[in-house]
Order: structure tokens, then C-alpha cells, then sequence
């Protein structure tokens, strides 16, 4: 922004701070606002024209020797400082200045107390002339950054960037992912520690928040996202919330029914009841042994599989028989 518009602009107003804030006031004062009115997070115009405002203002007012220029600026256009004609025709003696100057140069104006400013036409001078006065002609035109020789052009503030998300794996083992487990991570040399929810699947991705690369200019860090392998369990397998196992019954459960013990991923005892009739394949279940999460509960699955013996002896081939002959046509193929 041109340095001749500073009459016009209140940057402590802007920003909301009053003139005698501290550097941390101003950074803080501005990352509250920015965050506010940042274009990512407020479409609208009006927020893109605070924006602006805002950034404008956090420019001049956090760094020292432009802040003190401002203030100079600012009190010479309230009437702090007062002119007086000099002699010489178009003359302007500026020697109410020297409390201005002497903040910022240490002493009087520059070259003395008496400063002195030619005008086309005897009348007030051009702002440029007093802006020159800091360093640099405030008209001129320059390539270079804000900042490079007072006047120069203007060089819009950094925006703040969100940091990358970044990507990792972790291997659970099955009860792991049953149960859920608290394992610990690292990043850019940092350890943290997560919880993985119970009923996590193989393959299943979980995002942690904060956890990517860091962001730039103040900007928001990415998300991590977690890969997890579960590795798998000779047993059981999970099914939703549920757990799932092969439960071996014999001809005579499978049959005339009855309770069949065995141990869940706990292991402890469990009883599934078999109803009369079980083919393979059917499935029975024990409530609540399945997976825990939130305020949903699974159940324990049983899959039931008949077995019969590898090497059955003459009795129980006898008795196969008759149960075939007292079963009559049941099956079909």
C-alpha cells in the first residue's frame, strides 16, 4: 500500500488493538482475525476485503521500523505536527517536525531542525516530498519486495498454507483389532500415542488429525492417514460386530441337539445350545461375546460343523446304518 494513504488508514483499529500494543498483542490479534476471514474459511467478499485489511495492517504494525514511520505519518496528519511558511517564495518550514523526526532519527529533522520543502505553487507541500523524508520518494515504483527502500511496491503478506497429510501403516494382530489397542506412532521425529477403536477391519483406514506435515505461515498442520493390516486368527474371524467360529458338533448333537462348551477369544468357557436337526453350516450364538465398541455389542458366532470319526469301528458303522434306516429319505442330492 502506498505510503500516502496512511492518513486514511487506522491499522490499530483494523486489527483491534489499541496504539501501545506489544508485538505478540499485534501477532496474536492478527492470527485471531486471520483465521476468521481467511478466503479458505469465509467465502464471502466482504471477508476477502477484511482479509486485506487485515494483512495490510499486520504488515506495517509488526515490524518496527514501519510501524514507527506510521506512527509519524499518522501524527503529522492529526495535527501533531504544524508548519509555518519559510522565506523564498513556495518556501515550507517544517520545524514543528523535529519531535516526529527526533523519534525516528534520533535528533532533529534530518540536516538540522529546519526543513524546508519546495512546492509548484506556494502552497501545502506534496505528501511524496514529506514521505521522501523516510527513506524513499512514496511515488516511486519499484519491483521490489515491501520493505525494499520506503515507497516501494507493495508485496502481499504470505498466506498461510495447511501442512500435507502424510500416509503410514501399523499390523494388529486379530485380538488387537477385537479389542482395540493404544500403539504408539511416530513423526518427524516426534513419538505420540493413538488408540485404535475396537472392530477395526484389515485394510480399514483412520485418519489422525494434526498428525501431517506441518503447515507454513501460520497455517494448519495435515492429517495422517493409518493403514491398518490385521493379521489373521486360525479361529475366528469377524463379521461386522460379530465374531464368527467353526464349532465341531458330533452325528448324535448334530441329531438329538444339545449344549456343545468352548472357549471365546478371551477364552473363556462359553455354551452354545444346538438345536435338534443341525446340518452343517448352521449357525447358533452366545449374546454379547462379540465385538465391544461404542454402545454396540456383538455376538459370538457359531458355525456348526459335523464331524464323524476317521477311522470309525464296527459298532459305529452298525449303528450308522440303522440311524440311516430309522432316518428314512431325508436327504436329497
Amino acid at each position: 500500500m502506498a505510503e500516502n494513504e496512511w492518513l486514511n488508514k487506522d491499522f490499530y483499529k483494523v486489527l483491534g488493538v489499541s496504539k501501545d500494543a506489544t508485538t505478540d498483542e499485534i501477532k496474536k490479534a492478527y492470527r485471531k482475525l486471520a483465521r476468521k476471514y481467511h478466503p479458505d474459511v469465509n467465502k464471502t467478499k466482504e471477508a476477502e476485503e477484511k482479509f486485506k485489511d487485515i494483512s495490510e495492517a499486520y504488515d506495517v504494525l509488526s515490524n518496527k521500523d514501519e510501524r514507527q514511520k506510521y506512527d509519524a505519518i499518522r501524527q503529522f496528519g492529526m495535527g501533531g505536527a504544524r508548519f509555518a511558511g519559510g522565506s523564498g517564495a513556495g518556501g515550507f518550514d517544517a520545524s514543528g517536525f523535529s519531535d516526529i523526526f527526533g523519534s525516528m532519527f534520533g535528533g532533529g529533522a534530518p540536516g538540522g531542525s529546519r526543513v524546508r520543502f519546495q512546492t509548484s505553487g506556494g502552497g501545502q507541500p506534496n505528501l511524496n516530498d514529506i514521505f521522501s523524508m523516510f527513506g524513499g520518494g512514496a511515488g516511486a515504483q519499484s519491483g521490489a519486495p515491501y520493505g525494499g527502500g520506503y515507497g516501494a511496491g507493495y508485496e502481499e503478506p504470505a498466506q498461510p498454507e495447511r501442512g500435507e497429510d502424510r500416509n503410514s501403516k501399523i499390523t494388529l494382530t486379530f485380538r488387537q483389532a477385537v479389542k482395540g489397542v493404544t500403539v504408539s506412532l511416530s513423526a518427524d521425529g516426534r513419538k505420540f500415542k493413538t488408540h485404535i477403536p475396537a472392530g477395526v477391519k484389515d485394510g480399514q483406514k483412520i485418519r489422525l488429525s494434526g498428525k501431517g506435515k506441518p503447515g507454513r505461515n501460520g497455517g494448519a498442520p495435515g492429517d495422517m492417514y493409518l493403514q491398518i493390516s490385521v493379521t489373521e486368527d486360525p479361529r475366528f474371524s469377524m463379521r461386522g460386530h460379530d465374531l464368527v467360529m467353526n464349532l465341531p458338533v458330533t452325528v448324535g448333537e448334530a441329531v438329538a441337539g444339545g449344549k456343545v462348551e468352548t472357549t471365546d477369544i478371551d477364552g473363556n468357557t462359553v455354551s452354545f445350545k444346538i438345536p435338534a436337526g443341525s446340518s452343517s453350516g448352521a449357525e447358533v450364538k452366545v449374546a454379547g461375546h462379540g465385538v465391544h465398541s461404542g454402545n454396540q455389542t456383538g455376538d459370538l458366532i457359531g458355525r456348526v460343523e459335523i464331524h464323524v470319526p476317521a477311522k470309525p469301528n464296527m459298532s459305529a458303522k452298525h449303528a450308522a446304518k440303522k440311524f440311516d434306516e430309522a432316518a428314512g429319505a431325508y436327504l436329497q442330492r
